[in-house]
């Protein structure tokens, strides 16, 4: 990405540490709790899709 050079130097230093904390947070992994109700849902998904298929 180019760096938007008419931008004041201030206003690049907040965009580059915004860009760098929404980073670190798509970096995270999800918490456990998060996973295991994925799975629970993903269990349900395919009991209900097995269900109507019958």
């Amino acid at each position: 990405m180019a760096e938007d050079s008419s931008k004041p130097a201030y206003a690049r230093e907040i965009d580059e540490n915004l860009k760098r904390v929404f980073q670190e947070k798509l970096d995270e992994d999800i918490p456990d709790r998060f996973a295991d109700l994925l799975s629970k849902l993903k269990a349900q998904s395919g009991t209900k899709r097995a269900e109507d298929s019958k």
